[in-house]
């Protein structure tokens, strides 16, 4: 026997992280399901690309220095003489994250290519990709994305736009959708103030009209670009703003107080020819009418700067009508919470990854001297098996809602192609209402469901599990489970997303109408997935209780038992979307995995499946030919 030493001894090898896009099989049965086989074809190349550059040495060392260096104000917001000054530093890394997602075009592809309604599903699949690597930038990126849909609503509707307003909306609009880093924008999204989260009905934010700069003593020149900075004066305090550092933002303020909140677009940043440089030199950038009170503390996400900011005097545009801010949010909000869930499920495929990597190099005593793989573990297998099959439950639900926000902002094929987008796509009527159900349900469900699974990954690793592993960063499953944390709170909690699914349903007659198209998907899954009895009728009865309990129950019943109803109607239209999918793409591990998910959620009786060793590495590692010009027979 010899004594181990810190140099010497046994030394457990790394676990090794495929690419995703070929690796992940629940990404590959997604493309599969709800892309068109040529299309798939044609991007896979790229997003292959990108899978391989997301697991880069230089990504990590990027992530590891924004993570460990943090945002900060310099001088804590004074200058050597005490004067107020706000100034924040981000890491380089931070800055070559945002840039290397500015160039891949990770928000641009979905406005400068012509995939007609599958730009949202070729853009969120590379998101899914990306998510886990790049330390949070997808969440400037993702308020960037919803201000682009945004300016793109109200250019398309120049008419009733001055001639000013669609300078300023296209420059902006230009500036987000751009893939040049010197050039891109992200946008902020201030609604968040003291008196409440998602409820902005008590925003202390005040707008008002006043085209004359000056009248005010502060000096407002254009912004650095010439874009005139706007005739509106806005002052108040918004107690959470993430993207802090980015060059524009969309805010809610109250105009009148008989009218509500309404929306804003203000650039950050203005040109102040009154500055002086350390050399002397007079003119330059600061801040539009804004203090950085303080940045944030948070759990997670800590490379993403979050501030505490006090506004006076910020000049800006209005969006739409006064008091219409609500409605002109929305549009953003119906984006960012998409990227939210995938966000979600990015954080719970890397982990998955990670713990298969895990599992293929580590060895554990199974009695009498005899070592195994934990991949030859039964018990740990059947650990994996039971993640992955809820991992792909909820990727199916996510990349539906996506497949139908795609459609919602371009119905119309880029080609004469007939091929319907997804097995599953509504009548045009339909698109709506299920993507006003969805945008909410998706949300809550997702992110509330994703977190303890992450952090079932972390456990799978055991103790290294739940050390920061920043020397090894690939493997850093505790900072994605400390990250994941957020999805289920930030662009509305999951109590918030599930009141307003309750609402969706008893809104008058758009109420009925979302009922109508939920009712549809049901009928139709279980059509396609040519299931008559059974666990099809299981499926169908537990949608028909949910449908005559909403219709029967008023909204102010059903509020207090929300998460409960909201949920179960989650698992009815995973349950049909899992039978879809594996009617579409049969296969031996997809219907088991089927099976064992509703057998799990009350669908079906245990009854007979392949509950073995073998079925259960199948379903974690993954045996089967991967599209997109990935190698036939590969394993994933």
């Amino acid at each position: 026997m010899e004594p181990a030493s810190s140099n010497t001894g046994f030394f457990q090898d790394l676990p090794v992280v495929k690419n995703q896009f070929h690796d992940d099989a629940s990404l590959q049965r997604i493309a599969r399901l709800f892309l068109p086989r040529p299309l798939l074809d044609h991007i896979s190349p790229e997003a292959a690309q990108l899978g391989e550059e997301v697991l880069s040495q230089q990504i990590f060392d990027w992530v590891t220095d924004a993570e460990c260096s943090q945002p900060h104000l310099r001088g804590s917001g004074r200058d050597a003489f005490g004067k107020p000054r706000s100034e924040l530093v981000v890491t380089e890394g931070w800055k070559c994250l945002q840039e290397f997602g500015f160039r891949k075009g990770v928000v641009a592809i979905n406005y400068d290519s012509d995939y007609g309604p599958y730009n949202r599903l070729v853009q969120f699949i590379r998101c899914h990709l990306w998510e886990a690597s790049c330390a949070n930038t997808l969440c400037p990126a993702a308020m960037q994305d919803g201000a682009a849909r945004l300016l793109q609503r109200h250019l398309s509707k120049a008419a009733s736009l001055s001639p000013t307003e669609r300078q300023v909306f296209q420059n902006a609009y230009d500036h987000l959708t751009s893939r040049d880093p010197a050039k891109t924008w992200t946008s902020g999204q201030w609604m968040t103030e003291r008196t409440g989260g998602s409820d902005v009905s008590r925003t202390e934010t005040v707008a008002i009209y006043n085209p004359d700069p000056a009248s005010s003593p502060a000096p407002l020149a254009d912004v650095d670009d010439g874009t005139p900075l706007g005739p509106w004066s806005i002052s108040g305090f918004k107690w959470f703003s993430s993207a802090t550092d980015s060059q524009m933002t969309i805010l809610l303020a109250k105009t009148d107080p008989s009218k509500g909140v309404s929306a804003f677009l203000a650039p950050i940043r203005r040109h102040n020819p009154f500055l002086t440089s350390v050399t002397g030199t007079k003119g330059g950038s600061e801040l539009n009418g804004v203090t950085i009170q303080r940045l944030k503390h948070k759990f997670g996400t800590q490379s993403l700067p979050t501030a505490e900011l006090e506004l006076k005097n910020m000049r800006g545009w209005l969006l739409g009508k006064e008091g219409q801010g609500i409605h002109e949010i929305s549009t953003i909000l119906n984006i960012t919470r998409v990227h939210t869930t995938v966000s979600s499920v990015g954080y719970l495929g890397r982990s998955l990854a990670v713990a298969r990597g895990f599992a293929a190099v580590r060895e554990v005593g199974v009695g009498r001297g005899r070592r195994v793989p934990l991949s030859s573990h039964p018990l740990h297998m059947r650990t994996l098996a039971n993640l992955t099959v809820d991992y792909h439950a909820l990727m199916l639900l996510v990349f539906y809602t996506v497949s139908l926000l795609g459609l919602s902002e371009k119905p119309t094929p880029p080609t004469t192609s007939t091929t319907p987008l997804t097995p599953l796509t509504p009548p045009p009527s339909l698109v709506g209402p299920l993507l006003r159900a969805l945008s909410s349900l998706h949300k809550s469900f997702v992110c509330e469901s994703a977190v303890p699974l992450v952090y079932a990954c972390m456990e799978a690793l055991g103790g290294v599990g739940y050390l920061l592993n920043d020397e090894s960063q690939h493997v850093n499953v505790a900072r994605l489970f400390r990250d994941a944390c957020v999805g289920a709170i930030w662009e509305g909690t999951t109590d918030v997303l599930a009141g307003d699914t309750v609402r969706a349903v008893k809104h008058g007659k758009g109420g009925a109408e979302v009922v109508r198209g939920l009712g549809w998907f049901v009928e139709e899954g279980l059509r396609i997935a040519g299931e008559k009895g059974g666990k099809a009728g299981r499926v169908k009865g537990v949608w028909e209780g949910l449908k005559e309990r909403v219709e029967r129950e008023g909204q102010e019943v059903l509020l207090p038992d929300a998460r409960a109803v909201v949920f179960r109607l989650a698992e009815v239209l995973v349950a049909v979307l899992f039978m879809v999918d594996a009617a579409v793409n049969p296969g031996e591990v997809v219907e088991e995995m089927c099976r064992r998910y509703l057998v799990k959620k009350g669908f079906l009786e245990e009854g007979e499946g392949k509950m073995t060793l073998e079925m259960d590495q199948a379903i974690v590692y993954g045996e089967w030919k991967p599209v997109g010009g990935a190698a036939a027979g590969a394993k994933l």
